[in-house]
C-alpha cells in the first residue's frame, strides 16, 4: 500500500532482504526476558500521576486535578486493556504478551498492583490533599458535621434539585436485579417493611447530571458535600414506610473494548453504532466498594454481577473522584499555577498592530515550527485553516481530524470553505476510541455543508494529523503544508503540548497529495521524500536509520538516537535500540506512558537513558532524532513506537530540516534529559524513581516552566532581528 521512499541515501528497499536477514541473526543473540511488561508500566505511568498529587509543592487544586486524572487514566485502563485481556483469555484468542508470562498471571499482577495504587489514591485524597484544602479555606464536609441549618439549606436543595430526578430500583421476584451502567456511582440499601418484617434491596443511581459537589453556605469558607452523602442521609424520602438498615457506595467498570470487522460489514457507520450500542452492556470488569460495605450486600453483587473477588476494590469513599474534576475549577488563582497565555508564533505575527497576518506569506519566506501551547494553537493552525477557507485563491482544503468538538472552529472553517465552493476533503477517523459517537455526529454535519468526508482505509485507523491547502498563485499551484504531532483540537492544545510544522515545500505537497489520494481513492503511490509512513514502512525505516547509528558508531564516526514518544512497546524498534546501545551509540529515550525497553543492563542497555516528564501540560509530541555523522536527520509527527501505530494505523512523520529549528528540538532534549532537570528516572527493573531535588534539596528546573521562558526569549529575539 505505502511505501516510503524518504530514506534514498542507503536506506532504501533494494536491499530488505538481506538487511531483515542480517536483524535477524543480530537479534538471536539478545536475552530472552529484555522487555518490561507493558500493562505493569502503564500502571507504573499512573503511579507517576499520582505521585504529583503527593507532591506538596504543587498547588493544591493543582494535586486535586492530577487525583481526577489519575481515576479517569485508570478506569480508561480497565474498560480497555483489562477488559480486552480478560475477553481474549475468555474466547480462546491468544494474548499478545511480550515477557513470555501466562495471561492469567499477568492479570494477577495487574490486580494487585492496581489494588495497592488505588486504595493509595484514596489515601492521597484522605490525608493530604482534602486537609490541604481545608488549610484553604475549602471544606469538603460530612453530613454529620454540618449544623441544622446548614442541614434545613440542603433539605431544601434535596426535595427542589435532586428528589425529582432519583430513581430507585427494587430488586424482588416481581424486580429483577437492575442493569448497573458502566462508571456510574450507585447506592446499595437495604430496607425492611414495617409490616411484614422482610427485608428488601434496592438499587439507586447517583444521578450524574448534577454537581458531584453540592455548594453549602458559608461565610469566608468554601463548603461542599458529595452528592451521595446527601442522597444517603436522605432516603427516607424514597422509601416511606420502609426502615432504612444499611446503605453503601459502589461502581461498575465495564468492558467497552471494541471490535469490529470492517472487511465484514457493508456500513461502516451503522457497524460503529451497533457496536457503541453493545459497548454499553458490555460484561463487568471491576466493582469498587466502599470498604464499610457488609458480606450481605456484597454477596449479592458479586452474584448479580457475575463477578470475582479478584475483580472486586474495596475503598475507603468516597468512590469516583473524577468528580474533583469541578472541583479542581474553583476560582482560586492561589490554588492553581500560574496563567500562560499562548504567544503567537514570531513568524505569524501581523505587520501592524491589530492587523491581521498573512500566514501564506509567512510560510512562503521559510518553513515554521510551532510549539504548543507554549505558541498559540488559534493563531497558527486555527488561523491558517481560517484564512484558507476564506481566501479567494484557495481551491482545495484536505485535512486528516482524529479528535476534536463538534463546535470546533476547524470544523466550522472546513464548513466555511465548502460553503464558498472550495474542494473540500475532511479525512473523519470515527473508530477514535470514546469519541466515536461525537465524531459521527459532526462528519455528518459536515457532509450536510458539501464536504467530501471519507473514513480512511478497511482495517486502519488514520491516526496522521495533517492538512495541505492548494492554492492558486499567479497560475501556479502551490501546496502550503501542515504536519503535526497533536490532534487538531483547539481545547486539547491548551493543554497538550505538540508541535506543527507549517512548509511551503514542494515535496512534503506532493508526498501529502499522495497520501491523501490513497486514502480517499484507490491510488497505490509508493514514493515520499519527506515523510515517513505507517502502516508498511514507517517502522522499516526508523530500524534503519537507528542501524545507520549504530554502523557510524562501530565506525568512530559521531552517534547518537533521541526518541520522545508516549509509549515504547514494539519490539523491533527496542530491539534495533539494544543493538545501537551494544555497538557504543548513546541513546536517550524520552517517554511520557509504557515503556517496554529495560536500561542501564550491563552488555545490554548501558547506553540507554530513559526519562519521563509530567507536569502541568500533557507531554504529547514525537520526535525521532539521529545523529548521521554530523547531518542530523528530525522527524516529527504522530506515532508511538507501538504495534497498533506501525501496523494497524496510518501515520506519518515529517523531516524538519531548517537549522535553527534542528537546534530549537535539540535544545529541547538536552534540558529534558539534563541530570538538572526534574524527571522520573527509569530502571531496569521497571521501578521509576522521581528526581526533583537536588543534593543539597534545591529544587531541579521544571522544563515546562523553562520551556515558556525559553519560548518567550526565542520570540523577543527574532522580533529584535
Amino acid at each position: 500500500m505505502i511505501q516510503d521512499d524518504a530514506l534514498d541515501s542507503g536506506l532504501g528497499d533494494a536491499d530488505d532482504d538481506d538487511f531483515d536477514e542480517a536483524v535477524e541473526a543480530v537479534d538471536a543473540q539478545l536475552p530472552e526476558n529484555r522487555y518490561l511488561d507493558r500493562e505493569l508500566s502503564w500502571l507504573a505511568f499512573n503511579q507517576r500521576v499520582l505521585e504529583l498529587a503527593e507532591d506538596p509543592t504543587l498547588p493544591t487544586l493543582e494535586r486535586a486535578n492530577f487525583l481526577a486524572i489519575f481515576a479517569s487514566n485508570l478506569d480508561e485502563f480497565f474498560m480497555v486493556r483489562v477488559a480486552g485481556l480478560a475477553r481474549r483469555i475468555l474466547t480462546g484468542l491468544a494474548v499478545p504478551t511480550n515477557v513470555g508470562r501466562a495471561p492469567q498471571e499477568v492479570l494477577a499482577d495487574i490486580s494487585a498492583d492496581a489494588h495497592a495504587l488505588q486504595l493509595r489514591h484514596a489515601a492521597v485524597w484522605n490525608d493530604l490533599v482534602r486537609p490541604a484544602l481545608s488549610d484553604s479555606g475549602i471544606d469538603v464536609v460530612t453530613w454529620d458535621s454540618l449544623d441544622d441549618g446548614d442541614r434545613e439549606t440542603l433539605t431544601e436543595y434535596f426535595q427542589t434539585q435532586v428528589f425529582p430526578v432519583l430513581m430507585p430500583l427494587a430488586v424482588d421476584p416481581a424486580h429483577p436485579f437492575p442493569y448497573i451502567s458502566g462508571l456510574s456511582l450507585n447506592l446499595a440499601i437495604r430496607v425492611r417493611n414495617a409490616r411484614t418484617g422482610r427485608q428488601e434491596f434496592a438499587r439507586l443511581k447517583v444521578p450524574p447530571m448534577l454537581p458531584r459537589f453540592v455548594k453549602v453556605a458559608a461565610g469566608d469558607r468554601v463548603r461542599y458535600l458529595p452528592l451521595e452523602e446527601l442522597i444517603s442521609n436522605h432516603l427516607g424520602h424514597l422509601f416511606p414506610g420502609m426502615e432504612v438498615l444499611d446503605h453503601h457506595a459502589f461502581r461498575l467498570t465495564r468492558n467497552e473494548d471494541m471490535t469490529i470487522e470492517e472487511d465484514e460489514t457493508e456500513n461502516l457507520i451503522q457497524a460503529l453504532e451497533a457496536e457503541l450500542l453493545r459497548r454499553r452492556f458490555g460484561p463487568p470488569i471491576r466493582l469498587e466498594i466502599t470498604d464499610d460495605m457488609d458480606d450481605v450486600t456484597l454477596d449479592l453483587l458479586i452474584t448479580e454481577l457475575d463477578i470475582t473477588e479478584q475483580e472486586v476494590y474495596r475503598l475507603p469513599g468516597p468512590l469516583d473522584l473524577r468528580g474533583l474534576f469541578d472541583l479542581s475549577k474553583i476560582d482560586r488563582p492561589d490554588l492553581h499555577y500560574p496563567p500562560h497565555v499562548p504567544k503567537t508564533a514570531v513568524a505569524f505575527q501581523p505587520a501592524e498592530q491589530n492587523g491581521r497576518a498573512d500566514l501564506f506569506a509567512a510560510i512562503r519566506s521559510a518553513d515554521v515550527l510551532v510549539h504548543h501551547p507554549y505558541e498559540s494553537f488559534a493563531t497558527s493552525v486555527q488561523a491558517f485553516l481560517e484564512q484558507a477557507a476564506r481566501d479567494p485563491h484557495v481551491l482545495a482544503i484536505k485535512q486528516t481530524l482524529y479528535r476534536t468538538s463538534g463546535d470546533s472552529p476547524i470544523v466550522q472553517a472546513l464548513i466555511d470553505a465548502a460553503e464558498a465552493g472550495k474542494q473540500v476533503l475532511a479525512l473523519v477517523e470515527v473508530k477514535a476510541r470514546f469519541d466515536e459517537a461525537n465524531n459521527i455526529v459532526w462528519a455528518r454535519k459536515l457532509e450536510k455543508a458539501g464536504v467530501h468526508v471519507v473514513y480512511g482505509l478497511v482495517g486502519l485507523k488514520t491516526h496522521c494529523k495533517l492538512a495541505l491547502v492548494i492554492r492558486e498563485e499567479e497560475g501556479v499551484l502551490r501546496h502550503y503544508s501542515h504536519v503535526g504531532t497533536g490532534n487538531y483540537n483547539p481545547k486539547t492544545s491548551r493543554i497538550y503540548e505538540d508541535f506543527g510544522l507549517f512548509t511551503v515545500d514542494d515535496q512534503v505537497g506532493r508526498d501529502l497529495t499522495r497520501l491523501f489520494n490513497e486514502l480517499s481513492g484507490y491510488a497505490i503511490e509508493k514514493k515520499f521524500k519527506r515523510l515517513l509512513v505507517a502502516p508498511l514502512h514507517l517502522r522499516k525505516g526508523l530500524v534503519r536509520l537507528i542501524e545507520r547509528e549504530r554502523d557510524n558508531a562501530q565506525a568512530g564516526k559521531p552517534a547518537r538516537v533521541r526518541i520522545k514518544v508516549n509509549s515504547m512497546v514494539d519490539e523491533q524498534i527496542i530491539d534495533a535500540l539494544y543493538r545501537a546501545s551494544q555497538a557504543g551509540v548513546k541513546v536517550e529515550v524520552w517517554v511520557r506512558g509504557i515503556c517496554s525497553l529495560k536500561p542501564s543492563v550491563p552488555g545490554l542497555s548501558e547506553n540507554i537513558t530513559v526519562r519521563s516528564i509530567l507536569g502541568r501540560y500533557l507531554e504529547h509530541s514525537r520526535i525521532f532524532a539521529f545523529e548521521n555523522d554530523g547531518d542530523p536527520q528530525v522527524y516529527i509527527g504522530s506515532a508511538d513506537m507501538m504495534h497498533r501505530n506501525l501496523d494497524r494505523r496510518v501515520e506519518a512523520l515529517v523531516r524538519v530540516i531548517d537549522p535553527a529549528q534542528l537546534l530549537e528540538l535539540s535544545a529541547l532534549f538536552d534540558l529534558a534529559m539534563s541530570d538538572g532537570t526534574s524527571s522520573w528516572h527509569l530502571q531496569a527493573d521497571g521501578e521509576w524513581i522521581r528526581r526533583s531535588v537536588d543534593a543539597d534539596g534545591r529544587p531541579l528546573v521544571d522544563m515546562q516552566d523553562k520551556t515558556m521562558v525559553n519560548v518567550q526569549r526565542r520570540r523577543r529575539a527574532r522580533a529584535v532581528r
